[in-house]
Formats: structure tokens, sequence, C-alpha cells
């Protein structure tokens, strides 16, 4: 199966968007498919396209104002160009915005079947930055996706807030981990002592720094209690939370196996974002064995099972995380008992499997495909 994969973002890039399309081209390249990648140009891709599991082919982009982490493709024909060239037979959209859109135009205009990946709150975003366009966006993702020949959805609660919004053909398709390179032996001695050189429980988010993964709401965790919060990532609103959050420490981006042995080390992980449409860093802390704090709301629902590997709490309620994260911090037990239930609770969600659970929806569609054409 030849396919091609256009995604608004690709490695070097850090994102959910970023890595799925990479475990997604690289389990195709593993399955004996033929897959090609169209993303948006960036200043140091030409190392990471290198090392790509596929061919590349770049967009010129620019830095979106204020958020230069995230790049926006500019008008070229060079998508129409890659899917000719490619003779694709199926053309999966990752995230589809920008980029995806143009995508989904071409392969319709050359009447290639089309699969739909939805990862991105577009609506919630719209509410976080511009206060409003809640609507605007939804219209452009219903328009988007209602061209597709099918959209998958990372989470239930994704899928139920696409067929509300009246985007058709919705069908689940969940995220996998890498449960070898995140696991609870990682767990580091020497790297907790230099975090926590006190013996202080250690409480950690990974992620973007951004307005909508509301880190803020951990400031209720900072404090003279025995407890240090360690913040993991970077972006727009890091010099903000160095401010609100006394205490911590910023580790900056972390990846690959240095990012695994920050998640085995630590005691809790707190997610604080209520608009994952999956969130990959729950699964991910679950692998390594930490029990998870995590918003009632999006992809988390279908992660965290509560009182079993963690704990739901009401979104964008910071006395609700404080009480959570305390809760466990006093229990060493419990933690270790949530823990081991959500390593547990991952062990099957490889990439593998997940990978050939997405080969059997390009299926559908090339067979979906052949008897219309019939």
């Amino acid at each position: 199966m030849r396919v091609v994969i256009v995604t608004e973002s690709f490695p070097p890039d850090v994102n959910g968007v970023a890595h799925c399309a990479l475990q997604t081209a690289r389990h195709l390249a593993e399955r004996g498919h033929t897959p090609l990648v169209v993303a948006p140009s960036t200043t140091a891709a030409h190392a990471s396209d290198a090392a790509a599991p596929c061919p590349v082919v770049r967009v010129p982009s620019l830095p979106l104002p204020g958020y230069p982490q995230v790049r926006v493709a500019l008008p070229s024909r060079r998508v129409a160009a890659a899917l000719t060239a490619h003779r694709a037979d199926l053309v999966h959209l990752a995230g589809p915005f920008v980029l995806g859109v143009r995508g989904m135009a071409a392969a319709a205009r050359l009447g290639i079947p089309a699969v739909a990946v939805y990862q991105t709150d577009l609506a919630g975003y719209a509410r976080t930055y511009m206060g409003a366009g809640e609507a605007a966006a939804w219209r452009r993702i219903r328009s988007v996706h209602t061209a597709a020949d099918r959209t998958l959805a990372p989470s239930g609660a994704a899928l139920r807030d696409l067929e509300e919004h009246g985007v058709p053909r919705v069908r689940l398709w969940p995220r996998g981990v890498d449960t070898v390179r995140f696991r609870p032996g990682l767990r580091d001695g020497a790297l907790r002592r230099a975090l926590a050189p006190n013996g202080e429980t250690i409480v950690g988010y990974v992620g973007r720094l951004a307005p909508e993964k509301q880190v803020g709401l951990l400031s209720g965790v900072c404090g003279p209690d025995g407890v240090r919060v360690v913040v993991v990532g970077d972006g727009p609103s890091r010099p903000g939370l160095e401010r609100a959050l006394p205490g911590a420490v910023f580790l900056g981006r972390r990846t690959g196996d240095d990012l695994a042995r920050v998640f085995a080390s630590l005691d809790v992980f707190a997610h604080t974002g209520p608009f994952e449409t999956f969130c990959q860093t729950v699964q991910e802390a679950m692998a390594s064995g930490v029990p998870v704090v995590a918003p009632a709301a999006g992809g988390p629902l279908d992660l965290v099972d509560h009182g079993r590997t963690g704990l739901l709490v009401p979104p964008c309620d910071a006395d609700a995380v404080r009480d959570a994260v305390r809760s466990l911090a006093a229990d060493p037990a419990l933690r270790a008992r949530y823990g081991a239930e959500g390593r547990r609770t991952v062990e099957g969600r490889t990439w593998a499997a997940v990978g050939d659970l997405l080969i059997g929806h390009y299926t559908d569609v090339l067979t979906e495909r052949v008897a219309v054409a019939a």
C-alpha cells in the first residue's frame, strides 16, 4: 500500500501530532508498505528527515506569530505533486487544519481515498486564545472531515464531539505507547536526589508550556510541604510559569531515553490541560509505573481509571488538583498500587498493535471505494 501522510507537524517538532505521524510512518514501513510524509518546513528538519523511516517532502512554512514553535504551511503545489509522484493509494491526513486542508483538496481532485485523523481540539484552543471563534473552528473541522472517507477519533470523548458537531463516518483509533522505552525500571535515584535533595515527593508535568495546557493550576501544589514540582517542556508560557510556580524545577525539553528516565523517576504525574483529544503523556506516565492526576475531560477519561490507576478531577479546578496530588503524596502504598495497575493497563497498547488497527481502517476505506465504484 502506497500511503502519503500529510501532517501539520513532524519531527524535529515535539508534540502529539508529530510523534503519531512518525510512529505511523515507521509502522507502515515495517509492515512492508510504502509511506511518504508531507510536512511544513522547519529550520532543523534536515537532520531528522535523514533519520526518518521514509522520504519526507517539506512545504514552505512560517512560524505562528507569538508561538514560533508552531509552523504554518504556506500555499504550495508540492502537496499535489507529492501525491502524484508517489502514486498514492491513500492519503492519511494527520490533524488536518492548514496543510491537511490542501492535502484533502488534492486527494479529492486526484480521486484518492483519504483518512483524516482528528488530533487537536481546535475549538477549545479558539476559546483559550481568542475567547471566541469556537463555532468557526467547528465549521472548518466539519468541512475538512466530511470530505474524508473516514475520520479517526483518538478517544470516546473526541468521537462524541465529532458526531455531535455533524462529522460523519467517525471511528475510534487510539494511540500506542512505547512500553519498552517507558518503563518503571528506569527510576533513577541520582536524578531524584538532584531534583528533590530533601527527599520531597516529586510531582511532574510533561508537555508544551502554553495557555491551553493550564499548567498554572499546579501553583497550589508548590510549597513547603514535602512536594517538589518538576516541569518538563517548553513554550510561550514558560516565563510566566516560572513566576507562578515558586520552587518548581524547569527541565526544558526532554526526549527519548532521557525523557523516559524523568518519567520513571516521578512519584506522581499531573496533567492539567482540559482540551486533550487523547493525552499521550498520560499513557507514558502509566507505562512508567507512575500514578496520574488528570482532568475528567477529553482523552484522560479513556485512559485513567479513577481510583485504580490514578485520580480524575474537575477540569480547571486548582483546588481539586492540589487535593488529589496531596492525597497521593501522603500515601506511598496507594501510589505504588496505582502505578502498578497503570503499567498493567497499557502493556497491550503498543504502537505495533495500534498501527495494525490503522492499517485495518485503511483496508476498509479502500474496499468501500472499490464497492462504490462497482
